[in-house]
């Protein structure tokens, strides 16, 4: 897909707000935090990538979503109507989604990573989780968990009853994904670096921006004649951090440029 920028309007990307964790009146705070970005975005923005996890669960029936979230939801509606294009990858938090967001706001949803080319620059974008080698066990429980079968039996059940038992599941596998999160492994152990460098191989991308990884981070990766920044957008929990592009990426916090 191509987008070419108009003067003065940017591209935004942010990732990981895990709205509805670890409660409902913790969340609100964060959530009134990114709703003050989204306000402060909206003058300059041409493009919004939401990159996923954007919702600790997310579930929908024929008629029935997850109760909360309406500023939220009412913000993205807002930016839409005002004619900022919205993009939103599924992360492995709300994967469950359907097509609320795309009939109810306008915003196209993706399940798998995209390419875009935004003013003549290659970007592969995706969540993050199940790329790269490793984490297998992560990968048998992804395959559950966008089964048919399994997701149809689990439409079945009460939303009340639904919604408490994915939300105990979704604590337990908690907000940030445990200690390893919290420190830089070494390129040759973070598994999105590696995907990424063999992406480079044969395809010329100039940036790989992930979300997924909640640590901020902006690497140079070089392969063969191909040069690419590495970027993972961090979190809306600890870091408030996100991406902007115009004629070049930077990572940011939201108030000031990010040290990362």
């Amino acid at each position: 897909m191509k987008i070419n920028l108009e003067p003065n309007k940017k591209v935004y990307f942010a990732s990981d707000q895990h709205f509805g964790a670890p409660n409902p009146k913790e969340s609100k705070v964060r959530e009134e935090k990114f709703i003050r970005w989204l306000d402060e975005i909206k003058k300059d923005a041409q493009v919004l990538f939401l990159m996923g996890d954007l919702f600790d669960f997310w579930h929908e029936w024929n008629h029935v979503i997850p109760k909360g979230y309406v500023r939220v939801l009412g913000k993205l509606a807002e930016l839409k109507d005002s004619g900022i294009e919205l993009f939103m990858f599924v992360g492995n938090h709300d994967l469950w989604m359907k097509n609320y967001f795309e009939d109810e706001i306008g915003c196209k949803v993706f399940f798998d990573k995209q390419y875009f080319e935004i003013n003549e620059k290659n970007f592969l974008l995706a969540h993050g989780d199940g790329l790269g080698p490793g984490d297998k066990g992560y990968k048998r429980m992804k395959k559950l968990f966008t089964n048919p079968v399994a997701q149809w039996a689990f439409r079945w059940l009460h939303p009340d009853i639904a919604m408490k038992v994915a939300i105990y599941f979704s604590t337990q596998n908690k907000m940030i994904s445990g200690e390893e999160d919290k420190a830089f492994l070494g390129e040759d152990k973070e598994f999105l670096i590696i995907y990424s460098k063999e992406k480079l191989k044969t395809e010329p991308i100039d940036y790989f921006i992930y979300g997924h990884r909640h640590l901020p981070m902006v690497l140079d990766l070089n392969s063969n004649q191909n040069t690419a920044k590495y970027i993972n957008l961090g979190d809306w929990i600890s870091y408030f951090t996100y991406g902007e592009f115009q004629e070049d990426f930077k990572l940011k916090t939201f108030g000031h440029a990010s040290k990362v």
